[in-house]
């Protein structure tokens, strides 16, 4: 915008509301482009394969996706507060500028400004009978913010991990509004609502110099003819069409994999309510530590939850191991007859529709002589195929495998509810020993609450370069990590991994 364009708007409305609604909106439209891209599974999965040729460590930035989308969440948040509380301030100031009629103040002149034929005017509040309220309400700019601030507050406040966790289908379907948010921001500046002196009037009117004479202007002796305006082109699509269109190949590749067979090969339903799935589907392929998406539409066809994969690359099929902890999973567990006594026929069984897999730093466990593997209550899932995919390429003699002995700590409560990851370790070690490679797991359980101290403990005594790989809460991370490098020796190098499932 021209100094001179913004000298005459911010004439009519506070000096400085204009700019504070001017400026979060340049921020928003920056972070409504980014907002989309995150979430884009595919494309990150895409980009992480293609990024970790040339550096693992900006490959394993991809997989905090999640932790970016809610920063510039936040930020449009703020920056959407903003420009509405400034907003406000300067509808205030267009409603005084018609109600003090005064024709020796610039403002009441500038909105007195096309009443004849309401072409070129620059108050859009034309009458001192209304109110800003109405003029909210009968507006398109008016309308369109109403409708994103209720879809914003909606989409955030459901998000709430408090809600996230315990009702995860009012997260899910809120979440949705997100097409009306962008809907109504695409079209929030077409009401051209915010309004400025031309570029030709301003080559016969400056506004620097007319401003002191607008008494004067139209007159026959005036050198300030009466100013014209016209309204601010929208500028918002150009920022988010880009990311939209990624999002929509991103949705339509979701379902055309949504109509892809998967075949679900055997149910087995362990202790604890935790429901395993062994599937099969055409062109399938994934590794150690990834995690699929899994939709099952006679629940429902608009949720989809993410599992992390529990089997191994090795094995000629893929399974999750699904705790019944919600509404979802439970109608799951029941379409799996898992209530039922008697099992089920291949037939009875419901479609399931698969997306994935994705990626995650796991990935990198076999690049190191020694491996530590930190797991905290649920997020002990990912390092059951960690174990056995490292087992299977031991075995097999793989040349390119380096692991030579795995330390891996297990931290809970209870195991009650992940008996089957207890079986899986006794039937490892069980192999183990029938090889005379006892030596090569070592493990330990932790059937208490984690405290500080207790990372502490975690410290093998070895000379060589070592990888940790934790999953688990943020907290953890943070005091592993400190225990890494303060324990880190000239003949010891720990390489920190933190994976959040």
């Amino acid at each position: 915008m021209f100094p001179e364009k913004h000298f005459i708007i911010s004439s009519l409305s506070h000096q400085h509301a204009l700019s504070w609604a001017r400026a979060p909106a340049g921020c928003l439209n920056f972070n409504c482009m980014l907002i989309l891209l995150p979430v884009c599974r595919n494309l990150l999965s895409f980009l992480r394969g293609s990024i970790q040729y040339c550096s693992r460590t900006a490959a394993r930035q991809l997989d905090r996706n999640i932790t970016f989308h809610k920063l510039v969440a936040y930020m449009i948040a703020f920056h959407t507060a903003v420009h509405i509380i400034a907003h406000l301030f300067n509808f205030e100031y267009f409603m005084d500028a018609q109600l003090n009629r005064n024709s020796s103040l610039l403002p009441f002149v500038l909105s007195e400004i096309g009443n004849g034929d309401n072409a070129s005017f620059l108050n859009p509040i034309r009458s001192n009978e209304t109110n800003p309220t109405i003029v909210m309400f009968t507006t398109i700019a008016g309308l369109t913010g109403v409708a994103i601030t209720l879809a914003l507050i909606l989409i955030i406040t459901s998000s709430m991990e408090v809600i996230r966790r315990s009702y995860f289908e009012v997260f899910w379907y809120t979440h949705h509004l997100f097409i009306i948010f962008f809907i109504g921001l695409v079209l929030h500046g077409f009401g051209r609502i915010v309004r400025g002196q031309t570029e030709k009037s301003m080559n016969v009117s400056n506004p620097l110099v007319c401003a002191d004479h607008f008494e004067d202007w139209g007159k026959n002796d005036s050198f300030c003819p009466v100013p014209k305006f016209a309204g601010n082109p929208p500028m918002t699509w150009k920022y988010v069409v880009g990311p939209m269109i990624l999002y929509v190949c991103e949705r339509i590749v979701r379902l055309y994999r949504s109509h892809q067979k998967v075949v679900i090969t055997k149910v087995v339903m362990h202790p604890s309510k935790t429901l395993e799935l062994q599937m099969k589907k055409k062109g399938f392929h994934m590794e150690v530590g990834q995690y699929v998406f899994i939709q099952c539409p006679s629940v429902s066809r608009l949720e989809w939850h993410p599992f992390t994969l529990t089997s191994a690359p090795e094995e000629d099929y893929f399974s999750a191991h699904i705790r019944i902890v919600g509404d979802w999973t439970q109608a799951l567990y029941e379409a799996c007859g898992g209530d039922k006594t008697e099992p089920q026929e291949a037939w009875q069984l419901p479609k399931l529709a698969i997306d994935g897999p994705f990626g995650t730093a796991s990935e990198d466990v076999f690049r190191y002589e020694v491996v530590m593997l930190v797991g905290a209550g649920i997020g002990v899932t990912p390092f059951a195929s960690i174990l056995k995919s490292v087992w299977y390429k031991h075995i097999q003699n793989n040349q390119e495998v380096f692991t030579k002995k795995i330390y891996f700590y297990w931290l809970c409560p209870e195991t009650q509810a992940f008996e089957w990851f207890a079986d899986l370790l006794q039937s490892l070690e069980g192999q183990m020993t029938e090889k005379g490679m006892t030596d090569f797991l070592s493990y330990n359980i932790y059937l208490t609450r984690w405290k500080e101290t207790e990372a502490a403990h975690i410290r093998p005594n070895t000379h060589i370069q070592m990888g940790v790989f934790l999953c688990g809460p943020p907290q953890l991370g943070k005091s592993l990590e400190k225990q890494c490098l303060s324990h880190s020796e000239a003949n010891v190098k720990f390489i920190f991994n933190k994976e959040n499932f």
